[in-house]
């Protein structure tokens, strides 16, 4: 129980790639962290690509970026949604700028983009958007995870266990 007390926010939206929404969520609770989910609506319940529904706990404007020690945003086609939210993109900021661990995986990319938090950085996502990743500075990199510093990416589902490790693994590291 190496994240007992600590907070995460998962965003959400609708069409949210299922497993790469629960999958780190339920990793990140194991170890002892509380993960709520944050999206435009407080209480209103998004389904996933797949049909498998999350509500959220809160909404966007109620994220508190110093009262949490990390956040996940989910690929899927949520990403799309999620980074037309001036909340969202502020609280992706400032948790870069606290250096708190973020973690991305397939094209929620597009979010840290939007944030413009990438220049210079080494980040990994769905192959779909690695001109986009690289257009806004990242360096790309075909790896199922790639660390740098507070910065957690990864491509697709089937990196899902390495990158879930990664993440609660910078978490821990946390103050």
């Amino acid at each position: 129980m190496s994240l007992q007390g600590k907070t995460v926010i998962s965003l959400l939206d609708d069409e949210f790639e299922d497993l790469e929404l629960w999958y780190p969520v339920y990793r990140v609770r194991e170890e002892g962290a509380t993960v709520l989910f944050a999206g435009p609506e407080k209480g209103k319940t998004h389904i996933g690509k797949y049909g498998v529904p999350a509500t959220a706990d809160m909404s966007f404007d109620e994220i508190d970026s110093s009262q949490i020690a990390g956040i996940l945003v989910p690929g899927g086609w949520a990403p799309d949604k999620l980074r037309r939210y001036p909340k969202v993109l502020q609280v992706v900021q400032e948790l870069d700028l606290a250096g708190k661990p973020i973690g991305q995986i397939c094209h929620a990319g597009w979010v840290l983009i939007s944030a413009k938090i990438l220049q210079g950085r080494k980040v990994t996502s769905t192959p779909g958007i690695r001109d986009d990743m690289e257009n806004a500075g990242a360096t790309w990199i075909d790896e199922p995870v790639v660390v740098d510093g507070h910065l957690i990416s990864a491509r697709r589902p089937p990196d899902l266990p390495p990158y879930a490790k990664a993440f609660v693994d910078a978490l821990a590291a946390v103050q």
